[in-house]
């Protein structure tokens, strides 16, 4: 048929109206195996057990295709099942409405609908069926019925490798991968009497990647996060106390626009150290890590009052009487979390002696998983792609700069790691000076929310950006699920391309 002869396209639900042109219909789809149809009472087995999962489509009024499935308990089936284990010998009292996976029974266009791009719509209707029943994915045994050509030379493994290098055409493991349905395994005796494929078919899955495993706890997971940045004025504090009391105000202005984080910057404490200037920098420094568990206590306290995720920036901190960066993650159930500044600089080591730490991990949080690295980390891409490894969504980069050098190679690294790692990536800085505290005179900063580059985002890959060395907070909401669309489907896939069979990286 030709697209100039086509008045109306309709894809709806099977009928049992529908069988007698639904057989013949799937005699022509099927020429060479002419008993290969479904009777009537298979048909109705289906529309009685499930009738959403049964859809024709039709071409001015006439059936040009059709799509048959069931829901099934995937975990149930041996890996090398066969096409009457999954219908149980063509009954299907396989289909659980509870079950996890939707498994493809049978999908055809009749030959003379066939280059309309009619099975594309049939596949789509079961991705869109799959994510609103909230199943974890499709999967069925697709025939290739072309290998008997090549049966005598090629394996089916050696088989489907050419058809994915594209060497070898084969119109239906062709069509099935270009609609993002991966090869699983081979299935062997799958369909009897199939002697096109030797009785062979690759077991394809598709993913879906809204799928949220049910929970028995009352939690809602956000699909969109609210981010409240704080860009921190440097200036000099009495005490401790005034210090919390400016935290807090900031604290409270994100959470009242409902944030679900707060972010400060690298030794955001730092002018605590104005009232021990007569010291050795570094003596100073081991004076302000006195502060920093009253600091995390206080924090903690005020993510549950303000019902907020706090990325408490960075402090210093004494450990077995070495000095380290460390920062805090205190989310709003009231657990307490630690990270720790990897790579410190060399200014920090020759004037501060600071140690550089071992932990590096991804955080499980109400809001997804999250990643921390404290300003120079972010300029090491080894770190961010082994947190993107774990499954980090957002990664945060608390910074402390001084010059416009240095702000530039934190800001231009972090909007590389949000490219590279499919992720979003918020770094929050101070601004100001210190004219009282050796080494923290003065400080650069424009604090902002990068994204990748694709399509569903901006085009420069920056949420948000604040003013740049102005005393503020910056709110950003980010989408998640554009992440996971981004992945599975970006122009490019930073992620999923990469090159694993040249290399490969893992923490030790």
């Amino acid at each position: 048929m030709k697209l100039s002869e086509i008045d109306k396209v309709e894809l709806l639900y099977l009928q049992i109206e529908d069988y007698l042109e639904i057989k013949d219909a799937m005699q022509a789809s099927y020429a060479s195996m002419p008993e290969a149809y479904w009777k009537e009472n298979h048909i109705m087995s289906l529309l009685d057990k499930f009738p959403e999962g049964q859809v024709v489509i039709k071409v001015n009024g006439q059936i040009a295709g059709c799509a048959l499935s069931i829901i099934v308990d995937y975990d149930k089936f041996d890996n090398n099942h066969t096409y009457r284990e999954i219908t149980s010998d063509y009954s299907f009292d396989s289909h659980n409405p509870d079950g996890d996976v939707l498994y493809g029974i049978d999908v055809f266009i009749q030959p003379e609908f066939r280059g309309l791009r009619l099975g594309r719509r049939l596949y789509d209707y079961r991705k869109d069926l799959c994510e609103k029943m909230n199943l974890r994915g499709i999967a069925f045994g697709g025939r290739i019925p072309n290998y008997h050509k090549y049966s005598d030379k090629l394996s089916p493994k050696e088989y489907i490798e050419k058809v994915r290098l594209k060497e070898i055409h084969d119109p239906v493991l062709n069509f099935q991968m270009s609609n993002d349905f991966h090869p699983a395994r081979i299935l062997k005796g799958y369909l009897e009497g199939d002697s096109s494929s030797k009785e062979f078919a690759v077991l394809l899955e598709w993913d879906n990647i809204y799928y949220e495993k049910p929970i028995k706890k009352a939690a809602i997971k956000k699909k969109v996060v609210r981010l409240g940045l704080i860009q921190w004025q440097m200036r000099p504090y009495q005490n401790i106390k005034t210090l919390l009391q400016q935290a807090e105000y900031f604290i409270d202005a994100v959470a009242g626009y409902r944030s679900d984080f707060a972010l400060f910057p690298e030794f955001f404490n730092a002018p605590l150290m104005a009232k021990d200037n007569h010291l050795s920098e570094s003596e100073a420094i081991r004076e302000l890590a006195k502060h920093t568990k009253e600091i995390v206590q206080k924090f903690s306290n005020f993510s549950i009052s303000y019902n907020i995720n706090i990325v408490a920036g960075s402090m210093p901190e004494i450990r077995k009487g070495k000095l380290y960066n460390v920062g805090y993650l205190c989310k709003r159930d009231g657990t307490v979390e630690r990270y720790e500044k990897l790579h410190v600089t060399p200014d920090e080591a020759k004037v501060w002696g600071l140690q550089g730490g071992e932990q590096l991990k991804v955080f499980d949080t109400d809001c997804g998983k999250i990643g921390v690295l404290i300003c120079y980390d972010s300029e090491f891409p080894e770190l961010s792609r082994l947190l993107a490894d774990q499954g980090m969504d957002i990664l945060f980069v608390p910074f402390l700069t001084d010059t416009q050098n240095g702000y530039s190679r934190v800001r231009n690294c972090a909007q590389a790691r949000a490219i590279e790692n499919e992720c979003y990536v918020a770094i929050a800085g101070s601004v100001g000076n210190l004219p009282n505290v050796h080494n923290m005179d003065i400080q650069y900063a424009q604090s902002m929310v990068f994204t990748p580059c694709d399509f569903a985002f901006p085009t420069n890959g920056i949420k948000a950006e604040a003013t740049p060395n102005t005393e503020m907070i910056l709110i950003a909401d980010l989408d998640i699920d554009l992440l996971r669309e981004l992945h599975q489907f970006g122009s490019v896939r930073n992620l999923k391309d990469r090159r694993k069979d040249l290399f490969e990286l893992k923490k030790r």
